[in-house]
């Protein structure tokens, strides 16, 4: 069964696995996690909270920003690519996770500084964990 909006096409894999498809051709698997009031989804290197119906809105776009440093699932850390002071660019790998025996890499959401990494290579993490702390 899939699903079609505005252009893309979602088609369930199971095991909370997802085909994500674009109106150009684009394919992409993306991950959900059941999570405190919503959903967690990992699309191509990105985390985004989707609030239950019953969630609002604004809130969950402020946490945007935040969320994207945060792990979308239980998973190892298996490559920390930063440390505290490094500069980062808006897309730069910052921390690989592995789950499901698939590679997730989690992106800078924005342009900026890593102020603290609060996760290590070989550490089990959980959904919601925050992995490290960006400064604008």
């Amino acid at each position: 069964m899939s699903d079609s909006t505005a252009g893309v096409t979602v088609t369930p894999l199971g095991d909370r696995r997802y085909l994500v498809g674009s109106a150009t051709g684009t394919q992409r698997v993306a991950f959900a996690a059941p999570g405190d009031g919503g959903t967690w989804v990992f699309l191509h290197g990105r985390t985004y909270f989707v609030p239950d119906a019953t969630g609002s809105p604004a809130r969950a776009a402020a946490r945007d920003d935040t969320d994207a440093l945060t792990a979308p699932m239980p998973a190892t850390v298996v490559a920390v690519n930063v440390e505290p002071g490094s500069a980062v660019m808006n897309g730069d790998v910052l921390i690989v996770l592995e789950a499901m025996k698939m590679e997730l890499p989690i992106k800078a959401p924005r342009n900026g500084r890593v102020r603290r990494v609060l996760c290590r290579t070989g550490e089990l993490v959980q959904p919601g964990a925050p992995l490290l702390e960006l400064d604008a």
